[in-house]
């Protein structure tokens, strides 16, 4: 039989005297491992989620990989590659590509009776996935987007452009661009007219300030390209934590020739092309170190106190389990099996809690946040079981770790003085 288990069983147990102390200090010691889990539980949910969600908006707007022309890296305004649907197919079939799409972008002016707001227009073909778009569409429908020439041109702004030009779905307004023509040498002022066909809100306010999506071909005229030859090519891969592996592998595959007009590929990741947003959300990670560090610390300050209180009301038990025989060691492990009993109840009431949050804020969304500054507007929380169970484990062992030097005070304590411990 273990003896210091059957003793700590039998002391956990034992109601004993109500007006002593031990009571209240292991409800404390408790309580405090159980709070400081579900502050660490939410910390690191939030956190997950918060990451999780910007990096989904980012990668929305600009996918995980961008192949484009070389010089674009360099020149002030991008320069244009040949990408026809033989070469889109060669890059689905790079290893860890699971869906590719051409794009192009073309400078405008959106402009009203009353106001004038200076966008990018971003052409996308059908082969575009639009799930992201759809996800945080707020007006209107998504038109069908095609590669050939029409005379619908449709128009999806942001909810901040609507806001700013006072516009609806259904309505229609003019764009002024600067048009290219080969067979002229000047560039010229054109206006086209568009039709609002959807208004989405992203909350990303460097996005949502500037970004529209039309027909490729009505960018791609507008540049003055011939038919083929895009912005880009974008890229979404099968894991995020492998872009830079499959990035390494797309270099080798679009470095090997150039286009048909001798321009040169290349290709870019979208931690290199919004680093500071990357940046910024690897940060958070320190902020959860430090919150996980204080809310253990003040765990292991509970447990501490109530052991010691624990210690000093059982002298006398103590000092009769000496005169027995007891070892120090079993009397310190009696105290450490005694402890565990408090920490796993904390553990229990505080996975219990935490978890309960956290699955109460993904399905009803009771806490909100101000989107203009969180990019939000409820705060995200992603449940990762793994993670859960390593705070768990860490928690019971450094708290129990905390616990052996205290433990030692039973070795102070001597049979004889013990006896007449009130």
């Amino acid at each position: 039989m273990n003896l210091p288990l059957f003793l700590s069983k039998r002391l956990y147990s034992a109601q004993g005297d109500q007006k002593k102390v031990s009571r209240p200090a292991i409800r404390i010691a408790t309580i405090g491992v159980a709070i400081g889990l579900v502050v660490m539980i939410i910390t690191v949910s939030v956190v997950l989620g918060f990451k999780d969600t910007v990096r989904s908006k980012v990668i929305g707007f600009g996918s995980h990989i961008q192949v484009v022309n070389k010089e674009s890296l360099i020149a002030p305004t991008p320069q244009p590659i040949s990408i026809d649907s033989a070469y889109l197919q060669k890059l689905k079939g790079v290893p860890g590509v699971r869906h590719a799409e051409r794009y192009v972008m073309a400078q405008g002016i959106l402009k009203t009776d009353q106001d004038f707001l200076g966008v990018m227009f971003k052409g996308i073909g059908p082969e575009y996935d639009i799930s992201f778009i759809k996800e945080n569409l707020v007006a209107g429908e998504l038109p069908q987007f095609i590669d050939a020439q029409t005379q619908d041109r449709p128009l999806i702004i942001s909810k901040t452009m609507a806001n700013k030009l006072r516009l609806k779905v259904g309505d229609r307004i003019m764009a002024y661009f600067i048009v290219y023509d080969d067979d002229e040498e000047e560039p010229r002022p054109e206006k086209r007219p568009f039709t609002v066909k959807a208004i989405y809100q992203s909350h990303m306010k460097r996005f949502d300030d500037v970004i529209c999506l039309t027909n490729i071909h009505v960018t791609r005229q507008l540049n003055g390209w011939p038919k083929d030859m895009c912005s880009g090519a974008e890229l979404l891969v099968d894991n995020f934590d492998k872009l830079d592996e499959v990035n390494s592998r797309v270099i080798q595959q679009v470095k090997a020739s150039p286009d048909r007009e001798g321009n040169e590929y290349t290709a870019t990741t979208i931690t290199e092309t919004y680093r500071q947003v990357f940046d910024w959300l690897e940060l958070l990670d320190i902020n959860v170190w430090i919150i996980l560090a204080l809310m253990i610390a003040v765990s292991s300050f509970t447990i501490i106190s109530g052991l010691l209180i624990i210690i000093l009301e059982r002298t006398q038990m103590i000092g009769i389990l000496k005169a027995l025989g007891a070892r120090n060691t079993l009397i310190r492990k009696t105290f450490l099996w005694f402890s565990a009993y408090i920490i796993g109840w904390g553990l229990l009431w505080g996975n219990l809690i935490g978890i309960g949050i956290v699955v109460l804020q993904q399905t009803t969304g009771f806490i909100k946040l101000d989107a203009d500054t969180y990019y939000v507007s409820e705060a995200p929380m992603e449940l990762n079981l793994l993670f859960v169970l390593l705070i768990n484990i860490a928690t019971l062992l450094i708290s129990l770790f905390v616990l052996i030097g205290p433990s030692y005070l039973v070795s102070r304590i001597h049979p004889a003085r013990s006896m007449r411990y009130e």
